[in-house]
């Protein structure tokens, strides 16, 4: 189960807060995690020279074909110019036939909390995908 580590691209302004994404992404089929993964490995070197990025995490259980993403940024509005900068916007679009189902989750918190634990974005992560289910929606946004 390969983990990137909590990296920092940006230094974050004290007593400021961060905008937080965490994300579970999980393939149809263990066939589509090699894929998958050599993608998100672009995402992965965008978000490590993005600006307003603050820090990141990536956890691939790659035989259960589920990965997990966590990253923190000065901004939503960071966080989504990130979203709609290639390579990211090409590797969603180039992956989405082969998706089951996401969850995401936003929060935010003072930057002195940073990194985010993993037990507690895990938790957000299933919690969320719990009232989507309620909800009687998918848990893809």
């Amino acid at each position: 189960m390969p983990t990137l580590p909590w990296v920092k691209p940006n230094p974050a302004r004290p007593d400021t807060s961060a905008f937080v994404m965490a994300s579970r992404l999980e393939v149809r089929s263990l066939k589509h995690v090699p894929r998958f993964f050599l993608k998100s490995l672009s995402a992965w070197g965008q978000v490590r020279r993005a600006p307003g990025a603050l820090g990141a995490s990536l956890e691939a259980q790659l035989f259960k074909g589920v990965f997990f993403t966590l990253s923190a940024w000065e901004s939503k509005e960071a966080l989504y110019a990130y979203a709609k900068a290639n390579p990211h916007k090409k590797v969603v679009r180039d992956v989405r036939p082969s998706m089951r189902g996401s969850t995401f989750i936003f929060w935010e918190v003072p930057v002195e909390q940073l990194p985010i634990d993993w037990a507690d974005a895990k938790r957000r992560i299933d919690e969320q995908a719990r009232a989507d289910a309620l909800n009687g929606g998918s848990a893809a946004h």
